[in-house]
């Protein structure tokens, strides 16, 4: 079943990997906008779910978000971190930077405990307002799925022609450890092709770019809702397992979701 989140406040919900997580959603409640398309992605394929409504404006996310967390205030739950997620890319969103200024705000007002999440797919990091805007936040999660620009294409799909993982990875590494890694690892076939990413192939030139990246974390996972692609399958905890050995053996945190 695809999954399409409310606007711009959705929750609280129970993250594998972030606690009890709070949704800031930028993006349309009606559809999705996104830079990827992925086969995996819980919203669906971008052209099955266009959107038709406006993003919300920084001021509906400003009021949404504080009488929310009143409300978490007065009744609960505590949440242990807000996140910038929902439907598609919320880097996209013309006032991501002033409004991550007003979430970092109210977090401190509120519960100043928790902790600011992005989670992103790292296309618009080239871009210095975004840049500095994820420089801001607790935990800036980016998305590398492996560093092979045609297998990118084929798994995460980017909108844009010009697309290059290795430039988003040179910048990655300017955040010189702000931000966490995460990869998706999963089996199966789309459109008659091996979509699976588990081989030395891949892990080994994506742990490469981990060391170039210097990361304070990489979190690893699999699919765990319907895919749009329904020829996909979920990595074993096995496979998982033994990347994540891997990623520790270079001296960094890993993180798996199963």
């Amino acid at each position: 079943m695809t999954v399409l989140y409310s606007s711009p406040i959705f929750g609280p919900v129970h993250s594998r990997r972030l606690g009890v997580s709070l949704g800031i959603n930028l993006l349309p409640a009606d559809g999705k906008c996104c830079s990827f398309d992925c086969i995996y992605c819980e919203c669906g394929f971008n052209h099955d779910f266009v959107a038709h409504d406006r993003m919300p404006s920084r001021q509906q996310v400003y009021d949404a978000l504080r009488n929310q967390l009143m409300k978490m205030q007065q009744e609960g739950p505590k949440p242990d971190v807000l996140t910038f997620a929902g439907n598609g890319e919320p880097t996209m969103h013309p006032h991501f930077p002033e409004i991550v200024d007003d979430v970092i705000a109210l977090r401190n007002e509120f519960f100043p405990e928790a902790k600011v999440s992005v989670l992103s797919n790292a296309t618009q990091i080239l871009h210095p307002k975004v840049f500095d805007a994820l420089l801001k936040v607790d935990n800036n999660i980016l998305k590398l799925d492996t560093v092979s620009n045609a297998y990118i294409r084929l798994l995460d799909r980017p909108v844009n022609s010009t697309y290059d993982v290795n430039l988003l990875v040179e910048k990655m590494a300017e955040f010189k450890g702000h931000c966490i890694v995460q990869t998706m690892f999963l089996n199966g076939e789309f459109e008659g092709k091996d979509v699976s990413n588990l081989g030395d192939e891949y892990v080994e030139p994506w742990l490469e770019a981990l060391k170039q990246i210097g990361p304070e974390e990489v979190m690893i996972y699999t699919i765990d809702r319907e895919t749009p692609a329904h020829q996909l399958r979920k990595a074993t905890h096995e496979e998982l397992d033994a990347i994540a050995q891997k990623v520790e053996a270079q001296g960094i945190k890993c993180q798996v979701s199963y």
